[in-house]
């Protein structure tokens, strides 16, 4: 990484529980490709302080987490269609001024599950931005058996109508596919350590999915492997989405070889 020189490019991301993982995988792409870039987390206080920084201060692009990713939407200038379509934005490119939203999560979700079974049965926990985002993902990719199951039932009934999909506070019998998109199990928070599936609901289910990046290996992906189950973890959402991310910021595609080297080092330093 090049000495910090006031020519330098920032670029951040904004999340209530930021991690390293988002920053080790850009600064290690930036190092990779000689470029004079820095990529930093924060923690907001105010987001839409926040977002008025990223605008005057010519920041160059701003990854948006969870809570933050409908609160953005009003403080940006143009929705592109994946983030306008699910009302979501985790991305905000800043082009002298002007800041542009999109949703690489989306992006990333379709990717992994496009070459699952789409005749099983899904029961997605969650209502959130993140939820929008996979759930529409289910719905492009062709899955027609999907139920959100929500504490909050005004979003989480909303949610699913606007796919055709079903809606239960309960985790439906015979879920074949769970996927999480709640903070339960994240490091830090207050379902740390926790399954946000039963261990009989993964014992019947084929695929267990959880969106959680941090820690890599959460109680459900652990929980899963240890069933035997075909998992996707959030470390691969993760490193598609910010790839995805990283394009948008400097417009350069690394190769294959470059990405997987910069997943690696943001793994081995996890």
């Amino acid at each position: 990484m090049p000495i910090l020189n006031k020519d330098m490019t920032l670029c951040i991301s904004l999340s209530e529980r930021p991690s390293n993982n988002g920053t080790r995988f850009h600064n290690h792409l930036y190092e990779q490709l000689g470029l004079n870039w820095i990529y930093k987390a924060f923690r907001p206080t105010d987001i839409a302080d926040a977002i008025a920084g990223v605008r005057g201060l010519g920041i160059r692009g701003c990854a948006v987490s969870m809570p933050h990713k409908e609160a953005v939407i009003e403080l940006v200038d143009h929705m592109t269609e994946s983030a306008a379509a699910i009302a979501s934005v985790n991305t905000i490119v800043n082009d002298d001024g002007v800041l542009t939203a999109y949703n690489t999560d989306f992006l990333a979700v379709a990717q992994l599950v496009e070459d699952l079974d789409k005749e099983l049965s899904v029961a997605v926990r969650g209502s959130g931005g993140m939820a929008k985002a996979t759930v529409a993902a289910l719905k492009s990719t062709g899955f027609g058996d999907v139920t959100v199951v929500a504490r909050n039932e005004t979003r989480g009934r909303a949610l699913a109508e606007q796919y055709g999909f079903a809606y239960s506070a309960e985790v439906p019998a015979g879920a074949t596919m769970l996927v999480n998109v709640t903070p339960i199990g994240m490091d830090g928070g207050d379902g740390a350590g926790q399954l946000s599936f039963t261990e009989e609901q993964i014992s019947a289910a084929e695929v267990v999915f959880d969106v959680i990046a941090v820690p890599a290996e959460t109680p459900l992906i652990a929980a899963g492997r240890a069933a035997g189950k075909r998992v996707i973890t959030g470390a691969e959402v993760m490193t598609l989405q910010a790839l995805e991310q990283f394009v948008l910021y400097t417009g350069i595609t690394p190769t294959a070889e470059q990405v997987a080297a910069a997943e690696e080092f943001m793994r081995l330093q996890a």
